[in-house]
């Protein structure tokens, strides 16, 4: 039914016409989303002008949670905001119109579509990295601006090549078209590893992302690594669907996991800290997506799902740990052990976003590892195995540092309940995972 996609993406809409009392419209908004993913699910399988499929309803069901978390975060964490680049009621409009640009990427049925999706999510997510107005924030919007249109321009390059090679740029008509893999084929493929790579935080098209990711606000923050990668993940997938060129796929995701887990050893801004996790995580997803085996999609999208939720709630984390310290240096956090929302929120997303058992990342981890073996790409394997356990020791190293080390020095003990919310709901997708495997064997 195209009345159902249609009226997810009016809903933000409605919610920002009530200008003078949009954080709670927005609000009200997110909740409402999220009842109308019960029809959605009802509407798989519809091919017209949105396409709906279990694959793109789990990025859909990502990108509302966590746009509705975010939202909730934001009504005290921007008022607490003195020197605002933008104002409140703008920060939520600008949120709204972000949220509204990755659903319609994810739900339209074509490639050129979502290659406009994805540019406006650029055009409306910048300004909020500037919300935090200082220096910083106005170097790291600059940069990703000038990065990720490069990026895209290379993306629309093969959307070009897309529609020369089929006449048409609708999906299902093209995925479920057998490919020949002519030249110009395998030349979109590859183009679009590097353009849409390039949001999806492949090196060394990754250099926007720590920047944007440690100036922005930690709700902003949550939604660039907690869904808007994934999102352009996905338009990467669906244009891999139409080649799989797994060689090139699967070298590009190991490069990259192994250079945000070198990146992650010398790190002191715990913000920029968990933006090179999520490009470690982001490039695992690709992993298994470019192996083009089941267990490989299965694996990213478990992975996906654990990791919006517990990164998510990391960048929450770091939110409050910033309101209390006054500070993103690693080296001068101590003793948050004291604070127990606080602490425990940090402790639970970092072991969500580093893969760590029952979290469900690690049963993506998993699979991903184990359909790299199946098709017999050895030396990615030990490199990517390698490359988890560097990540894994160099983040919650740090986490441990903060958290149990020293005298806590600060005088607010209260903390928001939305990051631990968030990093259980990442234990609970691995629990789960485990007991619906644990019903197939």
């Amino acid at each position: 039914m195209i009345i159902v996609p249609l009226i997810i993406l009016i809903i933000p809409l409605i919610a920002s016409a009530f200008y003078k009392s949009i954080k709670n419209a927005s609000v009200a908004g997110a909740i409402l989303e999220m009842i109308m993913l019960i029809p959605l699910y009802f509407s798989l399988n519809y091919k017209g002008f949105f396409f709906i499929t279990r694959i793109n309803f789990i990025f859909i069901l990502m990108v509302s949670s966590v746009y509705l978390m975010s939202l909730l975060y934001s009504r005290k964490y921007i008022e607490g905001i003195e020197n605002r680049g933008i104002t409140e009621k703008n920060y939520y409009l600008l949120m709204n119109f972000f949220y509204i640009s990755m659903e319609f990427a994810l739900m339209v049925n074509n490639y050129g579509f979502m290659w406009v999706g994805i540019e406006t999510t650029t055009i409306s997510s910048a300004l909020l990295i500037i919300t935090e107005k200082n220096d910083a924030s106005l170097e790291a919007t600059w940069r990703y601006i000038i990065i990720v249109s490069a990026g895209v321009t290379f993306a629309f390059i093969s959307v070009i090549l897309i529609y020369y090679s089929f006449h048409t740029l609708e999906v299902t008509a093209i995925i479920y078209r057998s490919s020949t893999g002519d030249l110009p084929v395998r030349l979109a493929v590859g183009i679009a590893l590097v353009g849409f790579g390039t949001k999806v935080g492949v090196f060394p098209m990754h250099t926007w992302l720590p920047d944007a990711h440690s100036e922005g606000p930690a709700p902003v923050s949550a939604m660039f690594s907690g869904v808007l990668l994934p999102t352009a993940l996905y338009v990467l997938y669906r244009i891999y669907e139409i080649y799989p060129m797994p060689e090139i796929f699967v070298w590009a995701g190991t490069v990259s996991v192994l250079f945000a887990a070198l990146f992650l050893t010398y790190q002191h801004n715990y913000k920029r800290m968990f933006a090179y996790s999520t490009m470690e995580n982001m490039n695992m997803a690709l992993i298994g997506i470019g192996t083009g085996t089941y267990a490989g999609l299965v694996g990213s999208l478990v992975l996906l799902l654990a990791h919006s939720f517990g990164k998510a709630g990391a960048f929450y984390s770091t939110g409050e740990i910033m309101k209390i310290s006054g500070t993103k240096d690693i080296n001068n956090i101590s003793g948050f052990m004291k604070n127990k929302i606080v602490s425990s929120s940090l402790l639970i997303s970092s072991f969500a976003v580093t893969g760590t058992p029952p979290y469900g990342t690690f049963f993506g981890e998993f699979l991903i590892l184990y359909s790299v073996i199946t098709i017999h790409y050895y030396a990615q394997f030990i490199i990517i195995l390698i490359s988890i356990f560097i990540a894994f020791v160099s983040i919650n190293l740090n986490v441990s540092k903060m958290i149990f080390k020293g005298d806590y020095k600060y005088n607010e003990t209260n903390g928001s309940i939305i990051p631990l919310i968030s990093g259980i709901i990442a234990i609970f997708i691995g629990i789960v995972f485990l007991v619906i495997i644990n019903e197939i064997l």
